[in-house]
C-alpha cells in the first residue's frame, strides 16, 4: 500500500463506508457497515469499521465526509436524517481511532462533488454542483475550479432550500424544501398517499419502470422540486454542470429524463441555459473520494508554513 494514502469515510443515514485512497484516486481495502440508529453503538462501529480497513498501514491523513448541518469548529456532526446523532464529535472519535495524523471533515455532499471533480462527471468543469439523491439530498460547490464548503462547511445544502413555502414539512423543521419532495422516502410517501402500495424507493422505480402512473407521477413531482433547486442554484452560482449521485440515481432515465425536461423549462436566462446535468461517474466511491481529496488538500505542502 501506498504510504502517501489517506483513509477516507463516508458517513450516510444508511451506510458508513470506509477504504483507502492513494494519489492515484483508487480505493483498496474498501468495507461498509450499516449506520447505527443508536449514539452509544456509533463509535464501536466506527472503531471497528476504521481499524479494519486501515490495519497494517498507517495512513497519512484522514478524510470524513458525513451528512450534515457540520460544526468544524468543534469537529461535530448533527445529520438532519440520522436523529441520533446530534452534536456528535466525530473527528475526536476519528483522531482517537487513528492517532497521530490529520483528519478533516468535510459534508457529504461537497465530498461527493469534490471526488466527481476530481475523478469523476466533473472533470474539466469551471463551476459546478454536485447532488446527492437518497435518503436525504445532500450538495456541494466547485467554484472556478476550487472547491467552496463556505465558512461554516455547509455550503451546497440544496436539500434543504424551500421551493415551495406551502408544501409539506422537512426533517429539518421548515416545510417545502427540495428533500421533502425529491428524496427517496419523500417520492414513497408521496406515492402511498395516491394510491401505490409499495414500500420504498427502489420498488418506486421498478414501478415507474413498468409503467405505473402514480409512480412515474412521484418521480415528476420530486424531479420538478429538485429541477427548481437546481436552477436557483445555477442562477446564483453562474454553474456550468451539474452531477447527480446517490442510490436513487440508479433509477436512471427515470429520474434524468424529467429532470432535464424540468430544468430546461424552468431555465429562463441565457447563462443558465448552459447548464448541463449528468449522472456520478463514480457511484458509491464519489463521497470516499472526495473525502479523500479534502483531507489531500489540507496537507501542508513542504514549502508551505503550517498555519496556527
Amino acid at each position: 500500500m501506498d504510504h502517501q494514502a489517506v483513509l477516507a469515510v463516508d458517513i450516510g443515514g444508511t451506510k458508513i463506508a470506509a477504504g483507502l485512497v492513494g494519489p492515484d484516486g483508487v480505493v483498496r481495502g474498501h468495507a461498509e457497515t450499516a449506520t447505527p440508529a443508536n449514539e452509544p453503538l456509533i463509535g464501536e462501529a466506527l472503531r471497528t469499521l476504521l481499524t479494519s480497513v486501515a490495519e497494517g498501514v498507517r495512513p497519512r491523513a484522514v478524510g470524513l465526509a458525513s451528512a450534515g448541518p457540520l460544526d468544524l469548529r468543534r469537529g461535530t456532526v448533527s445529520p438532519v436524517n440520522i436523529p441520533a446523532w446530534r452534536d456528535f464529535p466525530l473527528v475526536e472519535l476519528a483522531a482517537d481511532i487513528v492517532p497521530g495524523v490529520p483528519v478533516t471533515l468535510v459534508g457529504d455532499g461537497i465530498a461527493a462533488a469534490v471526488g466527481e471533480h476530481w475523478r469523476g462527471a466533473g472533470r474539466g468543469s469551471a463551476s459546478m454542483l454536485g447532488i446527492v439523491v437518497s435518503t436525504g439530498i445532500g450538495g456541494g460547490l466547485v467554484l472556478n475550479g476550487v472547491p467552496y464548503p463556505g465558512p461554516s462547511g455547509n455550503a451546497g445544502h440544496l436539500g434543504h432550500t424551500v421551493v415551495d413555502p406551502a408544501g409539506p414539512l422537512c426533517t429539518c423543521g421548515a416545510a417545502g424544501c427540495v428533500e421533502a419532495y425529491a428524496s427517496g422516502p419523500s417520492m414513497v410517501r408521496w406515492a402511498r398517499r395516491h394510491g401505490w402500495s409499495g414500500t420504498d424507493a427502489r420498488g418506486l422505480a421498478t414501478d415507474a419502470g413498468r409503467g405505473d402512473p402514480t409512480a412515474l407521477a412521484a418521480f415528476d413531482q420530486g424531479t420538478r422540486a429538485l429541477a427548481r433547486g437546481i436552477v436557483a442554484a445555477a442562477t446564483l452560482c453562474d454553474l456550468d454542470r451539474v452531477v447527480i449521485g446517490g442510490g436513487v440515481s440508479a433509477a436512471g432515465p427515470l429520474l434524468f429524463t424529467p429532470l432535464r425536461r424540468h430544468v430546461e423549462r424552468f431555465s429562463a436566462l441565457g447563462f443558465v441555459r448552459r447548464l448541463t446535468v449528468q449522472p456520478s461517474a463514480l457511484g458509491r466511491q464519489s463521497g470516499l473520494l472526495g473525502a479523500a481529496r479534502s483531507a489531500m488538500l489540507a496537507i501542508p505542502t513542504p514549502d508551505e508554513p503550517i498555519s496556527a
